[in-house]
């Protein structure tokens, strides 16, 4: 397989759309990543500055759901909805009773073995989709249509938005990565609960995926072409990967600035960190991280908007 500088292999999703002017990537982190994604938006749009219709949307995990919404409802009201609404309990798709933070640290040190045994990302994909399939056959069946429903309730609209979105996943039976859009012939809630799928893999027809994150932690790398580019990343840019893999933010933006896009990343402030990890399911923390997410927006308003143009 041929690769690229940064030794980051090269697949049939490295261009999901033409070369444009802006690109905003929106990167995953769980309840309280969509929820801080949201506040970001907002915060700039309450500002005067409004990033949402930009020239390609990529959305990955968290961010695919933030994409989604954006399509249905505006930075405004989300953030209205998300801060003001309490939260609804968790539905335990973990199992009855168990503590969701819980289950996503067990989770999360799951998926940390099976990377660490990985000799590289495209093994690695492959191996955390032959798991996730394992988790599948082991269970009852039920799990995708409970997920679907799940998401398809936090989606304003089930319509994919007029502008361009990329969504992405993997397939867990290959390992290839995915994008999904307006015109892959896939519903907008079954791309976003494909792109958001961690342990059982999401069923769409006979097909299986698992988490967008597991191509690469943002997917900054499909704006490529654009000649501006913001990158909003929950996770703070890093990466759970060896970083010989590339997978992180830092080694995406410095192939976007190789390829001559003027790029600006987000991310949370140190007083956000606690919001994220295994704390990013507590639905409890999506109010406090949709504030903090307000505030930067707010205050990186100016900044930026000499940049976006």
């Amino acid at each position: 397989m041929s690769t690229t500088s940064s030794s980051f292999p090269v697949d049939a999703t490295a261009r999901v759309a033409a070369p444009g002017d802006r690109a905003l990537v929106l990167g995953g982190g769980g309840a309280a990543g969509n929820a801080w994604l949201i506040g970001v938006l907002a915060g700039l749009h309450d500002a005067g500055l409004d990033v949402t219709t930009a020239d390609l949307t990529v959305g990955t995990s968290a961010g695919a759901t933030t994409a989604a919404q954006l399509g249905g409802a505006t930075p405004a009201a989300l953030v209205a909805a998300t801060v003001d609404a309490p939260p609804a309990p968790r539905p335990a798709l973990a199992g009855a009773g168990r503590d969701p933070v819980r289950a996503a640290a067990e989770g999360m040190a799951r998926t940390q073995a099976i990377i660490d045994a990985a000799s590289d990302v495209a093994d690695m994909r492959r191996r955390l989709g032959a798991a996730a399939l394992e988790l599948e056959a082991a269970s009852d069946g039920s799990w995708p249509e409970r997920w679907r429903a799940i998401v398809g309730g936090r989606l304003p609209s089930p319509d994919w938005p007029d502008r361009t979105v990329a969504l992405t996943t993997v397939d867990a039976r290959t390992g290839e990565p995915v994008v999904f859009d307006r015109h892959s012939g896939v519903a907008l809630v079954d791309a976003v609960a494909a792109s958001c799928s961690s342990g059982q893999p999401y069923a769409i027809g006979d097909d299986r995926y698992i988490d967008g994150g597991y191509r690469r932690n943002e997917n900054a790398d499909l704006a490529a072409g654009h000649a501006r580019v913001l990158v909003l990343s929950p996770l703070g840019g890093r990466s759970r990967h060896p970083r010989a893999w590339g997978s992180d933010l830092a080694t995406q933006v410095a192939e976007l600035r190789a390829g001559g896009s003027d790029v600006e990343t987000v991310v949370p402030g140190d007083a956000a960190e606690h919001l994220f990890g295994a704390n990013a399911v507590d639905l409890a923390q999506r109010p406090v991280a949709a504030r903090a997410g307000h505030d930067q927006g707010l205050a990186l308003a100016e900044r930026l908007g000499a940049f976006w143009g």
